[in-house]
């Protein structure tokens, strides 16, 4: 959500907690409380819409009967000085050193478990019943006592055993936190594009007011004939491929002989208030596909989209199908959606006035702030994105340690208004571009199945923004030859999984076997341990065409080196 529904939740944790502490009663009451909260957390329900709630009577009894259950067996811990607690909140010794502490804890565990039952209990619609768990779980993530000093007892003896000096960190690292407009994640001090991530050696060959063209210098005697053009996602920036020389996708790709080129968006502005989606499309998806051609003299190249970078490049694909051209000999998709009917936790956001709101405030021009979409994601995990970073900022006066990733996600980007309105409703809201002719893309009504190519297609299996359901569902879209892979963990985890590192398994199914439920694949399914990476690399390979001798210097022709990459735009702070 937005920054400012932070002060909306904190401000009203204690209350919530006052509620929770008065047993089942209170739990009811505290639910009930939540939907005025809900309507002003999401600015997709019409003031005065908030639901009414109404359950089950024989659902509502279960769940009394077990919260009463578990209640007697909190009440006979505490009356024996151990209730038990197990939750990575409080898992220092601290508080169960403690029994009022680890009683506190326990309570608020017991309500939580009682809240969410009764959520998940709401007669109502399915995105009705998503949106009270939702905002249930933000009010649980905000009234957890490890969130108030008062409360957390490995807060307070860090404060004793450094005599006040953790807290006077903690208010130090608040101010500092203020300053800069959000909650640090990681020592951002420490790191620097160009200096000690995004360093693979390179150069831009072509920039316009959308992006940048990086090409990387390789590091192979020989390269493929067909090089290899990557689309990241725009509302990030492209480094999340290069972060480090150790789990650089872009470095990988140049390793295995690939002429790789990547596109680096700019952080837009005031002057790109009006950029389009089409504008996306033809000026820069386009654009960089023409002009990769051209510095590599190969009739076609081969392409990888993430995540809206994946969904960008397909509805390129499609525009130039429609127009009767293919430069594109084969696609990667990691983590895209193209069908946006399973969306997961997103879905929640969107509804037809959500999307007009953000039509009327930008539709015609103005800018998504970066920072209003990176709290967006931050709360979808709200306890490790949000609150465990403001208790260990400030509560115990600690400073994040230095992680690549996340100071990745704090590198915020800008959104075209018109770009991102025209986002919202034509695949969120009205899911238009698996529905042949629905959409018009750069005057051209696209039709996926015109798509016709060898694609390789990665879902995590963990990811909250690309639900595994909704990547796999791409394959029922594209004709062409595909290879669907499952990989461990999340979204960004799952995806920049080096194969040196041996971490996390990856799944693969039986050969051009594309069940219409994911679930069905993944009965099917063999796991191998490790990165998904090598097997990406192999099917890379095969698309790739004959390998010729690298090239001695950057670009080509009238596309010689402007700057040594990373280049300016990925430098342009939100």
């Amino acid at each position: 959500m937005k920054q400012d529904n932070t002060d909306l939740w904190s401000q009203s944790a204690e209350q919530l907690q006052q509620q929770m502490a008065s047993g089942w009663t209170g739990a009811m009451q505290a639910l009930q409380n939540l939907m005025p909260p809900l309507q002003a957390g999401l600015p997709s329900l019409p003031q005065g819409a908030a639901p009414a709630l109404q359950f089950s009577p024989a659902k509502l009894q279960e769940l009394q009967q077990q919260y009463l259950q578990e209640a007697g067996q909190l009440w006979s811990q505490a009356l024996e000085g151990k209730p038990q607690v197990h939750d990575k909140r409080f898992a220092d010794p601290a508080w169960s050193g403690n029994p009022m502490a680890a009683l506190t804890a326990a309570n608020y565990l017991l309500n939580s478990r009682a809240l969410i039952g009764l959520a998940d209990a709401v007669q109502a619609d399915e995105k009705t019943r998503a949106r009270v768990r939702f905002a249930v779980e933000q009010w649980l993530a905000a009234a957890a006592p490890s969130n108030f000093l008062a409360l957390n007892a490995e807060a307070q003896r860090k404060a004793l055993e450094t005599q006040g000096e953790s807290i006077a960190k903690g208010m130090q690292n608040l101010l500092h936190d203020i300053q800069q407009g959000h909650v640090s994640m990681t020592d951002e001090s420490l790191f620097e594009v160009g200096k000690n991530v995004a360093t693979t050696e390179g150069a831009v060959v072509y920039e316009n007011e959308l992006f940048q063209l990086l090409e990387y210098k390789p590091l192979t005697a020989k390269v493929y004939e067909k090089p290899l053009l990557l689309i990241p996602p725009c509302i990030n920036k492209y480094y999340i491929l290069d972060l480090q020389p150790e789990n650089s996708l872009v470095r990988y790709a140049v390793e295995q002989g690939h002429r790789t080129f990547v596109v680096s968006w700019r952080n837009p502005d005031a002057s790109l208030a009006k950029t389009t989606w089409d504008d996306y499309i033809e000026n820069a998806a386009i654009q960089a596909i023409g002009v990769v051609q051209q510095i590599s003299r190969s009739k076609t190249i081969n392409a990888l989209g993430f995540c809206v970078g994946g969904t960008i490049l397909c509805t390129a694909l499609a525009v130039l199908a429609q127009r009767g051209e293919k430069p594109v000999a084969s696609a990667t998709f990691l983590t895209t959606l193209l069908d946006f009917t399973d969306t997961g936790i997103l879905d929640v956001f969107i509804d037809e006035s959500f999307v007009k709101y953000r039509e009327l405030e930008m539709g015609q021009g103005g800018l998504m702030k970066g920072q209003d979409l990176a709290s967006t994601f931050s709360f979808l995990r709200p306890v490790d994105l949000v609150w465990n970073y403001v208790v260990g900022n400030y509560l115990k006066g600690e400073t994040p340690p230095p992680f690549d990733l996340l100071y990745w996600n704090s590198d915020s980007t800008n959104l075209p208004g018109p770009f991102y309105a025209w986002y919202l409703r034509n695949t969120y809201l009205e899911n238009r571009l698996v529905q042949p002719g629905k959409a018009v893309v750069c005057g051209e009504k696209i039709d996926l199945r015109k798509v016709d190519l060898p694609v390789y297609i990665y879902g995590s299996r963990e990811d909250h923004i690309v639900p595994i359901g909704g990547a796999y569902a791409s394959t029922q879209h594209l004709p062409g030859k595909k290879r669907f892979v499952m990989g461990a963990s999340g979204h960004i985890a799952g995806v920049i999984n080096a194969p040196a590192k041996n971490k996390r398994s990856h799944w693969i199914g039986p050969a051009n076997k594309f069940p219409a439920s994911v679930d069905d694949w993944i009965a099917s399914a063999k796991e191998h341990p490790g990165s998904w990476w090598p097997d990406w690399a192999d099917w890379l390979k095969a698309q790739a065409g004959k390998q010729i001798n690298a090239p001695k210097s950057y670009g080509y022709g009238k596309f010689k080196a402007i700057e040594a990459a990373p280049g300016r735009y990925v430098k342009a702070k939100a």
